[in-house]
């Protein structure tokens, strides 16, 4: 039978993905706001991109930073909503097994850079306010490209092996995802054999990542704020909690919606799956759209800039 093979079991190696299965009739009415959700992700992390990129007064680490997170972004959502769109459209989308590993396996990734990226940008605001003599001895550009590194090579390294475990898995319950990615449970509920080790694994990824990623945050701004506190001076004082409201902004809602999601999952049949879906699509594309806005807005030297080159044109 097409799309089936022939493994220790039958399994299909082509997937539906039915996007929000309750809403099958509002597919086309859902593409209008999730392709303008999609729009105003890629001008705006385009925009932070392309104002850090060009203007030499915001090539220092925490910019650099916040462009790297903006970067990150377009990958998550170019990873996700284009099949999505599509889907939307022509009412599900069809992928194969090596293109939802693929899918899925950069899903996690930006998961993971997105929550580094952060914990790379609250260390720097750590050694900023806390150490500011030494920092531009500490905050090198060798330092950042080592962190950036270190940070890649741990994401690859955690989303590798649930990939890979995914992947041995026989499919043979249904080829029809009740979702619009190749989120991990969502692939793995199809499974016909024991998905114990994937649950487990996947719950370790999770948890040691948002754990350690935010106890090591939440230790810097503390640390940060008690320094603040120590400043003499009223106008640093304010500028020192701008820099840690907004990140922690944008931390909080990050961690909250990727565990808002993985909690409700987990939670049973009581929610439907549609909701469980609203929330993956919360998780997974609203902080990317939000993050160059939130930067945008509330740091003075970026939105000058955003603002003088329009006025330019």
């Amino acid at each position: 039978r097409p799309g089936w093979t022939n493994t220790w079991n039958l399994s299909y190696t082509d997937f539906i993905l039915l996007g929000f299965p309750g809403l099958q009739e509002f597919h086309p009415l859902l593409f209008i706001p999730f392709f303008c959700l999609y729009l105003v992700n890629v001008v705006a992390n385009c925009t932070i991109i392309y104002t850090i990129r060009v203007e030499e007064s915001l090539h220092s680490p925490m910019y650099l930073l916040i462009s790297l997170l903006s970067a990150v972004g377009l990958c998550s959502t170019n990873s996700i909503m284009p099949q999505m769109l599509l889907g939307f459209l022509f009412h599900s989308s069809r992928v194969s097994l090596s293109g939802c590993l693929a899918q899925m396996f950069f899903i996690y990734l930006m998961i993971i850079m997105d929550s580094s990226v952060l914990l790379m940008m609250a260390l720097d605001r750590y050694v900023a306010i806390c150490k500011p003599l030494r920092y531009m001895d500490i905050v090198s550009k060798h330092l950042l490209a080592t962190l950036i590194l270190a940070a890649l090579i741990r994401g690859i390294s955690v989303v590798c092996p649930m990939v890979v475990l995914v992947s041995t898995l026989p499919f043979c319950r249904s080829n029809v995802i009740q979702h619009f990615a190749c989120e991990h449970i969502a692939l793995v509920s199809l499974a016909c054999s024991s998905t114990s080790r994937n649950s487990i694994l996947g719950m370790a990824v999770g948890g040691i990542v948002v754990i350690f990623d935010t106890v090591c945050i939440l230790a810097s701004y503390t640390a940060i704020v008690h320094a603040a506190l120590q400043i003499a001076s009223g106008s640093l004082r304010r500028k020192a909690f701008h820099t840690c409201s907004t990140q922690l902004l944008v931390m909080f809602f990050m961690y909250a919606s990727f565990l808002s999601s993985s909690i409700m999952y987990r939670a049973g049949q009581a929610v439907s799956q549609d909701v469980h879906n609203l929330l993956s699509a919360i998780y997974l594309l609203l902080p990317s759209t939000i993050n160059p806005i939130i930067y945008g807005v509330s740091t003075k030297e970026i939105k000058q800039r955003v603002l003088r080159s329009f006025g330019r044109r």
